[in-house]
Protein backbone atom coordinates (compact mmCIF):
# COMPACT_ATOMS: atom_id res chain seq x y z
CA UNK A 1 0.00 0.00 0.00
CA UNK A 2 1.47 3.23 -0.53
CA UNK A 3 0.34 6.19 1.34
CA UNK A 4 0.93 10.49 0.85
CA UNK A 5 0.16 12.07 4.07
CA UNK A 6 -0.36 15.77 3.77
CA UNK A 7 -2.25 18.59 5.50
CA UNK A 8 0.70 19.49 8.50
CA UNK A 9 1.28 23.09 9.47
CA UNK A 10 1.78 25.63 12.06
CA UNK A 11 -1.20 26.59 14.05
CA UNK A 12 -1.48 28.54 17.06
CA UNK A 13 -2.97 26.65 20.24
CA UNK A 14 -6.25 26.31 20.46
CA UNK A 15 -6.18 25.64 16.50
CA UNK A 16 -7.59 23.03 14.27
CA UNK A 17 -5.95 21.26 11.47
CA UNK A 18 -6.91 17.62 9.40
CA UNK A 19 -4.41 15.67 7.64
CA UNK A 20 -5.05 13.47 4.83
CA UNK A 21 -3.39 10.07 3.94
CA UNK A 22 -4.51 8.92 0.53
CA UNK A 23 -3.97 5.49 -0.55
CA UNK A 24 -3.36 3.22 -3.45
CA UNK A 25 -6.74 2.25 -4.22
CA UNK A 26 -6.20 -1.69 -4.47
CA UNK A 27 -5.71 -2.50 -1.50
CA UNK A 28 -7.15 0.70 0.94
CA UNK A 29 -10.85 -1.21 2.02
CA UNK A 30 -9.15 -4.41 3.53
CA UNK A 31 -6.30 -2.55 5.80
CA UNK A 32 -6.79 -0.76 9.01
CA UNK A 33 -5.41 2.78 8.53
CA UNK A 34 -3.42 4.52 11.69
CA UNK A 35 -2.20 7.85 12.95
CA UNK A 36 1.40 7.90 14.48
CA UNK A 37 3.15 10.71 15.45
CA UNK A 38 7.08 10.97 16.19
CA UNK A 39 8.45 14.56 18.56
CA UNK A 40 11.99 15.23 18.20
CA UNK A 41 14.25 13.24 20.27
CA UNK A 42 10.68 10.63 21.05
CA UNK A 43 9.57 7.69 20.42
CA UNK A 44 7.05 7.22 17.26
CA UNK A 45 3.47 7.01 19.02
CA UNK A 46 0.08 5.95 18.12
CA UNK A 47 -2.47 8.41 18.06
CA UNK A 48 -5.51 7.10 16.02
CA UNK A 49 -6.81 4.20 14.57
CA UNK A 50 -9.46 3.08 11.95
CA UNK A 51 -10.56 -0.26 11.08
CA UNK A 52 -11.06 -1.37 7.72
CA UNK A 53 -14.45 -1.31 8.59
CA UNK A 54 -14.93 1.80 9.23
CA UNK A 55 -16.48 0.25 12.23
CA UNK A 56 -13.87 0.80 14.88
CA UNK A 57 -12.22 3.84 15.76
CA UNK A 58 -9.18 3.84 18.38
CA UNK A 59 -7.55 7.05 20.32
CA UNK A 60 -4.13 7.55 22.64
CA UNK A 61 -5.82 9.04 25.47
CA UNK A 62 -3.90 12.28 24.87
CA UNK A 63 -6.16 13.47 22.05
CA UNK A 64 -9.55 11.59 22.94
CA UNK A 65 -12.37 13.99 22.74
CA UNK A 66 -9.96 16.33 20.71
CA UNK A 67 -9.22 14.19 17.27
CA UNK A 68 -11.04 12.15 14.56
CA UNK A 69 -10.23 9.75 12.33
CA UNK A 70 -12.39 8.65 9.62
CA UNK A 71 -11.63 7.32 6.19
CA UNK A 72 -13.98 7.44 2.61
CA UNK A 73 -13.80 4.12 0.68
CA UNK A 74 -14.82 6.23 -2.68
CA UNK A 75 -11.28 8.56 -2.11
CA UNK A 76 -8.76 6.10 -0.65
CA UNK A 77 -8.28 8.66 2.06
CA UNK A 78 -7.71 8.33 5.83
CA UNK A 79 -8.13 11.89 7.64
CA UNK A 80 -6.98 13.11 10.90
CA UNK A 81 -9.53 15.92 12.69
CA UNK A 82 -7.07 18.06 14.89
CA UNK A 83 -9.04 20.36 17.51
CA UNK A 84 -8.23 21.99 20.30
CA UNK A 85 -4.11 21.65 19.50
CA UNK A 86 -2.03 21.92 22.02
CA UNK A 87 1.87 23.07 21.75
CA UNK A 88 2.52 19.26 23.33
CA UNK A 89 0.76 17.77 19.84
CA UNK A 90 3.88 19.25 17.80
CA UNK A 91 5.56 16.44 15.61
CA UNK A 92 5.91 14.37 12.35
CA UNK A 93 2.36 12.78 11.72
CA UNK A 94 2.18 9.66 10.00
CA UNK A 95 0.01 7.38 8.63
CA UNK A 96 0.04 3.76 8.20
CA UNK A 97 -1.71 0.77 7.10
CA UNK A 98 -1.71 -2.33 8.78
CA UNK A 99 -3.90 -5.72 9.30
CA UNK A 100 -2.91 -6.48 13.20
CA UNK A 101 -3.76 -4.80 16.29
CA UNK A 102 -4.41 -1.47 15.20
CA UNK A 103 -2.83 0.41 18.51
CA UNK A 104 0.56 -1.14 17.60
CA UNK A 105 3.24 0.50 15.29
CA UNK A 106 4.96 -3.50 14.45
CA UNK A 107 1.70 -4.16 12.79
CA UNK A 108 1.64 -1.73 10.45
CA UNK A 109 3.25 -3.00 7.43
CA UNK A 110 3.04 0.50 5.15
CA UNK A 111 3.85 3.83 6.18
CA UNK A 112 3.72 7.23 4.59
CA UNK A 113 6.56 10.13 4.68
CA UNK A 114 5.18 12.21 7.47
CA UNK A 115 3.78 15.76 7.72
CA UNK A 116 4.93 17.94 10.16
CA UNK A 117 2.27 19.36 13.07
CA UNK A 118 3.86 22.58 14.99
CA UNK A 119 1.43 24.01 17.31
CA UNK A 120 2.62 27.50 19.20
CA UNK A 121 1.74 28.31 22.16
Amino acid sequence: VQLQACGGGLVQAGGSLRLSCAASARTFSVYAMGWFRQAPGKEREFVAAISWTGGSTYYADSVKGRFTISRDYAKNTVYLQMNSLKPEDTAVYYCAAGRGNPRLKAEYTSWGQGTQVTVSS
